[in-house]
């Protein structure tokens, strides 16, 4: 069976009304993303503990309508429910059907993520059984190990994780770091997201793996300061989150931060500077790591 995409550019704060309005029009699934993304005016989209996240600038919405469904009168009808002008012509695309599970799974092998840390996904066997094999399923989560952040993150926890150590993973999309700190010898380890479908995913794969991993809805807050924090999430929430983090890793605890750009590296450590004293410690195709200790409070 065949599909039609169609895919349409609104301000951010209709895009959520324009999704719902395409649904009752007939679309089976919608989408929606930053419609800036690649660009410049790339934004992320996060929220803080306690926060609501917030809608990009410029949102695309991809709705998914049946092969032979009269697209243009649902898009206008969505469009005027709503009061959603677009800001630049709709795209229709002819979409053929496939086993989307054997494509989405061809993506992903195992990756070595370290001297003897491997990612393997569920569907694979593991290339090396010997070596610290995390078992992995992402779902609908950031976080395969199959992108230089994280893969950065990771070959960091295999350097710095000791017997006993207290992990918190701060943003943990589908648990991949707490879970490695785990099998890297930490005695504990807290996994701390806002998407529900990340805590999710965590909790299915901490379980695959035969590790305990405390897995809480940031919104909610939590209690507690560990010996190494990880966040790997991007550079604007980074910055906006530093406090935070520095109240979650104890005096003389190492943090550790990725999915930040060469560019903004400075900009990172400065907004950690009050708190910890941090340094750009490892790079990978334009991204970089930054590490460092956590002061005592003043």
């Amino acid at each position: 069976m065949a599909w039609q995409r169609v895919d349409l550019v609104v301000e951010g704060a209709r895009a959520e009304g324009l999704a719902d309005a395409l649904a009752e029009a007939g679309a089976v699934s919608t989408e929606l993303a930053d419609a800036d993304a690649g660009t410049d005016e790339e934004h992320a989209v996060f929220a803080e503990p306690g926060g609501e996240s917030a809608p990009w600038p410029r949102c695309r919405v991809s709705a998914l309508f049946p092969a032979g469904f009269e697209v243009g009168a649902a898009i206008a009808a969505a469009c005027d429910e709503c009061d959603a002008p677009l800001l630049a012509p709709a795209s229709v695309q002819r979409v053929e059907d496939a086993d989307w599970v054997a494509l989405t799974q061809r993506q992903f092998e195992p990756i070595r993520a370290g001297e003897r840390l491997w990612i393997v996904p569920t569907w694979h066997a593991a290339p090396e059984p010997d070596a610290v094999n995390v078992i992995l399923d992402p779902g609908s989560a950031f976080g395969t190990g199959s992108h230089p952040t994280t893969r950065l993150c990771l070959a960091w926890l295999e350097r710095n994780v000791r017997p006993g150590d207290s992990v918190l993973d701060y943003g943990c999309g589908s648990g991949i770091l707490a879970i490695a700190a785990m099998k890297l010898g930490a005695s504990q380890a807290r996994a701390v997201d806002v998407d529900p479908l990340a805590l999710e995913a965590a909790r299915y794969n901490a379980r695959a793996n035969g590790v305990h991993v405390e897995v809480v809805d940031a919104h909610l807050g939590f209690p507690g300061d560990a010996r190494i924090t990880v966040a790997n999430i991007l550079a604007n929430p980074l910055r906006m989150l530093a406090p935070t983090i520095a109240s979650h890793t104890r005096t003389g605890g190492a943090i550790a931060l990725s999915g930040i750009l060469e560019s903004q590296g400075a900009e990172v450590i400065a907004a950690y500077a009050p708190w910890a004293r941090l340094e750009a410690v490892e790079r990978e195709a334009g991204w970089v790591l930054i590490a460092g200790t956590r002061l005592a409070a003043c």
